[in-house]
């Protein structure tokens, strides 16, 4: 393996730890679709409710629902690709201890 896919790699790590911050602090542009669809669904019924003078304290706790699911996600999406990279470096290291016994350097 090359140090060009660990980079890629390194990029697509740093990608995801910004997704999982915005999420964490409250962001919709890193949520999926179906999720997006969840939040919206949950700020108009809540807003419907609030209008009509009732609590809208069910559609607050499926916001933080959606939130943590999104959060989740990533996490394993992070846990992931921290595996693969680690794959990557232990069998470059492999590779090259390999060459290195046999006397290809």
């Amino acid at each position: 393996m090359s140090n060009a896919d660990i980079r890629r790699l390194d990029r697509e790590i740093q990608a995801a730890q910004k997704k999982l911050e915005a999420v964490r602090r409250g962001e919709w542009w890193p949520l999926n679709g179906s999720e997006r669809r969840a939040m919206a669904r949950a700020v108009a019924a809540g807003g419907y409710k609030v209008a009509r003078g009732r609590s809208a304290g069910r559609e607050e706790q499926r916001m933080d629902t959606t939130g943590n699911s999104a959060e989740m996600r990533l996490t394993a999406e992070l846990n992931a690709l921290h595996a693969e990279r680690q794959r990557l470096i232990t069998e470059a290291a492999r590779e090259k201890a390999a060459k290195k016994s046999s006397g290809w350097w």
